[in-house]
């Protein structure tokens, strides 16, 4: 630069035009510097996501099925919350009591439904053999609707595990129960299962498959690195006993939301879960149809995860800040490299991304054939790009103060 200055200043360059040639050069110096320092902060944070990928996903990619229907198998109480579904138990219950499992029962608890299902459960109660009917008329300040439910259906049940759905759900076969069930034994309490949407056209039910498969993707891989953080309360199972022996939903018993992972939050240790991928084991469930309805669920959703142990909060928002802080890094790279027409750069950034892609997709298409082929694989570049979007959005929301909700549902 020093050598610039003085070739300028002995040229018969003018004054002014010798003023722009120093502060262009000084601009591309500058430029030069952001665009390497950017490629060093984009390089980092995909190396954050990579160990992610390394050591949690891999877990679930090379994952071997562990069932076994011929062990000693525990009986089993299905609870089932309701709060006007009667359009849905109308499917689910026949399907529920078709199961094939030697010692089950099925406990509905209807939490003040004004649909009719009542009066459809009473008129059709004899029919099933499995199926026990709880109406519940009261509800209280000190706990939500769904956390009294789903206590009284475990203060009520007659054997010692219990597992879990919701109306809208329905099995994948009548051997539900059974792959859920193979799981427990004396070591595992709990049973994480996966709960896909059903397939649908449109882009909401796309980006709903897609998130629903990458949150799986990390609740199951962290179970199995011993860092169990959630399950999804349509399709989970656990002891009752550990239900009881850590007060059930004392401590959330206020909170909307948090039965299926500010539960597990506090009852899962590094040994005492046990995950469940075989097909037979999912339970479908039936996806928002509008932007609106989905956005309250995950803001739902999203809002316990404050009351997460500080251990989990820091893993996932590194897992998805790392995400977020990508995207965004790569972006500003290639602008720059572009701007100042840079091929090393942009070529940094295109390497970079694809390394991370070739890892992503092929650990991503594994897992997807082991849930099911929930979400066409090549879209997930795409998905990839989504989440990045939906990352940045929602972090920004759940930052923000929210009312308390009334309803479960």
């Amino acid at each position: 630069m020093l050598d610039c200055k003085n070739r300028i200043k002995d040229s018969n360059i003018p004054d002014n035009d010798r003023i722009f040639v120093l502060e262009y050069g000084k601009n591309l110096q500058l430029s030069s510097i952001v665009a390497d320092y950017l490629l060093y902060v984009l390089g980092a944070f995909v190396l954050i996501q990579l160990f992610y990928y390394f050591y949690f996903f891999t877990r679930l990619a090379f994952y071997g099925k562990n069932t076994n229907y011929g062990g000693a198998l525990p009986g089993i109480t299905v609870l089932v919350c309701a709060w006007n579904e009667r359009e849905n138990l109308e499917e689910l219950l026949p399907l529920l009591d078709a199961q094939e499992y030697p010692e089950f029962e099925v406990i509905l608890l209807d939490d003040r439904s004004d649909d009719g299902s009542e009066e459809f459960i009473r008129e059709n109660i004899n029919q099933w053999k499995n199926i026990r009917y709880i109406r519940i008329n009261d509800q209280f300040d000190h706990i939500t609707p769904k956390k009294y439910a789903l206590t009284v259906g475990m203060k009520q049940a007659n054997y010692p595990v219990a597992l879990m759905t919701d109306a809208d759900c329905r099995p994948a076969s009548v051997h539900w129960i059974a792959a859920m069930a193979s799981h427990v034994n004396d070591e595992k309490d709990i049973v994480l299962g996966f709960s896909p949407y059903e397939k649908r056209s449109g882009l909401l039910n796309w980006f709903i498959r897609c998130e629903t498969f990458y949150t799986a993707v990390q609740y199951l891989s962290f179970s199995l690195a011993g860092l169990t953080y959630m399950g999804v309360g349509r399709n989970i199972l656990y002891k009752r006993s550990l239900f009881f022996a850590n007060k059930g939903f004392y401590t959330h018993r206020r909170i909307f939301g948090g039965d299926d992972d500010i539960f597990m939050n506090e009852a899962a240790t590094s040994t005492n879960a046990a995950i469940s991928i075989e097909p037979e084991s999912f339970a479908y469930s039936q996806p928002k149809t509008t932007w609106s309805d989905w956005y309250r669920q995950k803001q739902r959703h999203l809002s316990v995860s404050r009351f997460y142990r500080t251990r989990n909060k820091i893993l996932l928002g590194l897992l998805s800040g790392s995400h977020v802080a990508v995207w965004t890094a790569g972006i500003a790279t290639l602008a720059v490299g572009i701007w100042e027409n840079n091929i090393i750069v942009m070529a940094g950034v295109g390497i970079i991304f694809g390394v991370r892609w070739v890892i992503q997709l092929l650990l991503l298409i594994l897992i997807n054939i082991k849930l099911g082929k929930t979400v066409e694989w090549a879209t997930f570049l795409f998905m990839d790009f989504a989440l990045y979007v939906y990352y940045l959005i929602f972090g920004l929301i759940t930052l923000t103060k929210r009312k308390p909700r009334t309803s479960w549902n």
